[in-house]
């Protein structure tokens, strides 16, 4: 399959038991692969999220609250 590489990982096993029980031996693969890439998204954010600040400074907690509030109505 092109585009695709191999790996051997090691899980918890509960870890291992809760995909298994969400998609079954045959999707395991699939759901890793887009946890890993759901990983990957947050990382990008957070790397964003610290460069914003070191230019800005932290954002204002009262700001952030009174536009969560603005988007909940």
């Amino acid at each position: 399959m092109a585009g695709v590489e191999k790996h051997s990982i090691s899980l918890p096993a509960e870890a291992s038991e809760g995909v298994r029980a969400r998609v079954g031996s045959r999707g395991f693969s699939s759901y890793v692969a887009n946890a890993v890439s759901r990983q990957l998204e947050r990382d990008a954010l957070d790397d964003i999220i610290r460069r914003t600040e070191e230019k800005h400074g932290p954002a204002d907690e009262a700001e952030v609250e009174a536009i969560l509030a603005r988007l909940a109505e």
